[in-house]
């Protein structure tokens, strides 16, 4: 019974450190093709084709991007709008300045190195538990 409460904690400690160091591996690299978003203050206008949001890059180009289903619960009724424009792209925005998905690539990454963590901790306590 010992050898395969062992094993078992082995196969986790091996799968929370390798699974969680390639998501690591992988958010790092999302990340960085993510881009650089920057803030900016958008005016909310209702056209014909439904609501969009329009704004001034940095280069003082102004910018239009149309709200999606989701974004206009988040935005309402309001007349101007704090976003998140992509750096040296146009007509890119979006309400948050991190990526969704390198966000949970991240937290699942540190809940899979949490659990190999664990498991090593629990292997080093029964192994010293046994004499």
């Amino acid at each position: 019974m010992d050898s395969a409460l062992d094993a078992v904690i082995e196969i986790f400690t091996w799968i929370g450190f390798g699974a969680g160091a390639l998501l690591a591996g992988v958010a790092l690299v999302v990340y960085l093709f993510d881009g650089t978003w920057v803030p900016a203050r958008a005016v909310v206008e209702t056209t014909d084709h439904g609501k969009v949001v329009r704004w001034f890059d940095e280069d003082g180009g102004v910018n239009e991007a149309p709200l999606s289903h989701e974004q206009l619960r988040v935005v309402g009724d309001a007349g101007m709008y704090d976003i998140f424009s992509r750096r040296g792209w146009n007509n890119r925005m979006r309400l948050t300045q991190h990526s969704p998905l390198v966000r949970s690539i991240a937290l699942l990454a540190a809940g899979l190195l949490a659990l190999g963590a664990i498991a090593l901790t629990l292997s080093a306590v029964l192994l010293f538990a046994r004499g």
